[in-house]
């Protein structure tokens, strides 16, 4: 197949430039914030408005920051420690989503200490919006033509700027197609049939955890660190202990709801 060379700006204003990546990311906290309020109706969460707005809020700052800390204590520890003016300098890249995802625990659990919400039941409906996000951001990452697969002779492989002459895996539309659309569908499906509290997020832990190790598999790993011992990608190991977390997590909360 060949690779639709998108242009990632969508226009310019000046020296303003409007990406396909910003948008991506503007749509899904468009999305986390209809969802969250819908969800919050159905399973019974007292939020207002203006709540939602805060815990959206939070959440970003959560991202960005245990995004970035996350890049520079698991990817490049060793660059950062001789160079830490550039942990500021996100501009030029570098987000860890494990990293991110614990900005937001962080971000939710001081948001629920201040407004009262049940922790377990706001992460159930939080984690739900978020698949959208992160299904569109990684469509961002296929219009960037960043974040490749490793190269393969499969018909729909495909030849990415930067990346050689050699078809690759268009992973990130894999990684859309399962952590976007399968995950939200496997995490709707839990609130419809009125899951216990605390189920679809750790079914959200316990699933990403795994088709992101999956997904590993045909991604090209980081340049700077390749395969660790030879076999593993540093995203299969983060993911792990979320798969394990996830499973054990899925067992107590179900277990919990059938007792008496």
């Amino acid at each position: 197949m060949t690779y639709p060379h998108i242009d990632p700006i969508i226009f310019r204003i000046g020296p303003l430039a409007v990406r396909w990546y910003g948008l991506m990311y503007l749509l899904g906290f468009l999305a986390a914030y209809v969802l969250i309020r819908f969800l919050a109706r159905y399973r019974q969460l007292d939020v207002t408005s203006d709540q939602v707005a805060d815990l959206l809020f939070y959440c970003v700052l959560g991202v960005i920051a245990g995004g970035r800390l996350g890049y520079v204590l698991f990817y490049d520890p060793v660059f950062y420690f001789n160079h830490p003016w550039q942990i500021l300098a996100v501009w030029q890249g570098g987000m860890s989503f494990h990293g991110g995802l614990l900005g937001v625990v962080v971000a939710v659990l001081w948001w629920c200490r201040h407004t009262g919400n049940r922790i377990l039941l706001t992460g159930d409906i939080l984690v739900t919006a978020s698949s959208v996000g992160l299904g569109l951001g990684r469509i961002g990452n296929f219009i960037n033509g960043e974040l490749w697969g490793r190269t393969t002779q499969l018909p729909w492989g495909m030849v990415f700027p930067g990346a050689g002459p050699l078809p690759r895996h268009p992973s990130q539309l894999y990684e859309a197609v399962l952590e976007g659309v399968v995950l939200f569908g496997i995490l709707w499906l839990l609130h419809l049939r009125r899951a216990a509290i605390g189920v679809p997020f750790f079914a959200f832990l316990a699933c990403y955890g795994c088709f992101r190790f999956l997904i590993e598999l045909v991604r090209e790993p980081d340049a700077h660190i390749g395969l660790l011992w030879g076999t593993i990608s540093m995203g299969q190991l983060l993911s792990a202990p979320m798969i394990l977390v996830g499973i054990v997590g899925v067992w107590y909360c179900w277990r919990r709801a059938m007792q008496p």
